[in-house]
């Protein structure tokens, strides 16, 4: 199964993710902004991919934080869950 586990913690976000390519388009997501939480959602159900994203962040200064640190923990997931690019 090509998947990956990736955490982030840095001192204005904390982000756990679990990326699998070979997925269904199942998707447990908690960012704590709607819009984001949609985008991903509509990504990895027509990506058939299965993602899990739990994040927390200082929102109350405004959600960049927190968007910005789930791309490069995302990006790192589906980095990693491709392996070698093999095949």
């Amino acid at each position: 199964m090509r998947k990956a586990t990736i955490h982030r913690s840095t001192r204005e976000t904390g982000i756990d993710v679990t990326f699998i390519i070979d997925g269904n388009g199942a998707s447990e997501i908690n960012t704590g902004v709607a819009f984001l939480d949609h985008v991903l959602d509509s990504f990895v159900r027509h990506g058939l991919f299965d993602l899990t994203i739990n994040a927390t962040g200082d929102l109350e200064l405004g959600d960049h934080h927190l968007v910005e640190d789930i791309g490069i923990v995302l990006g790192q997931a589906i980095s990693e869950s491709l392996g070698d690019r093999a095949g």
